[in-house]
């Protein structure tokens, strides 16, 4: 896959089928839009690709900031999983902003992209003011030759799949149900950093993730977790929060992997989160703490000899 993240860089790469939206959860929704794009694609013999933005296009505006579900690299390697050709992750500037919505299609889609077929969510829009729907895009392929695909809602259990579904599961802890709607568990993505190292005294070391306050995470509390260090995963047992009981700290996340010993730091790992054991809490002292530990590991090892993991 070839990405574009400057829109001035391009310059046509021949007829293409487009999937236009944010994708930033690439949720199964995102999945469905984007499988149609490639299967189009190869259908009518050209290219597949994808146009979205780097940043939320709310974020230009709102104080009320848009937190991102995958980081940029996460995304493009999930797109790119899917067969599409090209992206086209571009930041969402003022200029675009106050681009009009005949002037987006005409100058972005059909000039720059050539694109010959645009596939859409049920409630895309885009130009300025958001202007621009589905009906006015079909409009303009009537126009100027270009034909539109529009994706009816995805549904899971009744509910749409949505994003902004996702972030509140995560921001409300149910992180088992995340997989429903993305066809993956929830996970977070960062180099090992050290740590005060408390967890290592008391016989449970820790991997430590700082948090990105771009990010969207679970409230604090003790998860069961699957650890994936260099391709290989391992069951573990996540705090996230504070640890009240030993200091003020910055929120951040701690990883226990079960059955593990060896040096991470400086190493890039993922966290996938399967269950919410407990909130958070603040103990009478370490001696407590080590006993809630433990307990949480036994939780962890029930729930993934019950599943069969």
């Amino acid at each position: 896959m070839i990405v574009f993240d400057d829109i001035n860089e391009i310059n046509g790469n021949g007829p293409a089928v487009i999937a236009l939206g944010n994708f930033d959860g690439v949720h199964l929704g995102h999945v469905e839009l984007i499988r149609q794009a490639v299967e189009e694609a190869d259908r009518l013999g050209v290219k597949s690709a994808v146009f979205t933005f780097s940043n939320h296009p709310r974020n230009m505006f709102s104080k009320r900031k848009v937190k991102s579900i995958l980081y940029m690299d996460e995304k493009r390697q999930i797109i790119e999983s899917m067969g599409i050709d090209y992206m086209f992750d571009v930041p969402f500037t003022e200029e675009l902003m106050k681009t009009s919505p005949e002037d987006f299609v005409t100058e972005i889609l059909v000039r720059k992209l050539k694109m010959m077929e645009a596939v859409c969510g049920f409630n895309y829009t885009f130009g300025y003011k958001a202007a621009g729907t589905y009906d006015y895009l079909k409009e303009m392929g009537d126009k100027l030759g270009f034909a539109v695909r529009e994706v009816k809602p995805f549904k899971v259990n009744g509910r749409v799949v949505s994003s902004t579904l996702l972030r509140n599961l995560i921001s409300r802890g149910r992180v088992d149900r995340c997989r429903s709607y993305m066809g993956r568990n929830y996970a977070a993505t960062g180099t090992v950093v050290k740590g005060d190292q408390l967890g290592r005294t008391m016989g449970f070391p820790t991997c430590n993730l700082d948090i990105d306050a771009s990010m969207v995470t679970p409230p604090a509390g003790s998860y069961i977790t699957l650890c994936k260090v260099n391709d290989k995963y391992y069951h573990a047992v996540t705090n996230v929060g504070k640890k009240p009981t030993v200091g003020k700290y910055h929120k951040n996340i701690e990883t226990h992997i079960l059955d593990f010993s060896g040096d991470l730091y400086g190493q890039k790992i993922v966290v996938e989160f399967l269950k919410r054991i407990r909130g958070e809490k603040k103990f009478s002292g370490l001696e407590e703490l080590e006993e809630q530990i433990k307990a949480d590991c036994q939780t962890a090892r029930d729930y993934f000899a019950k599943e069969n993991m």
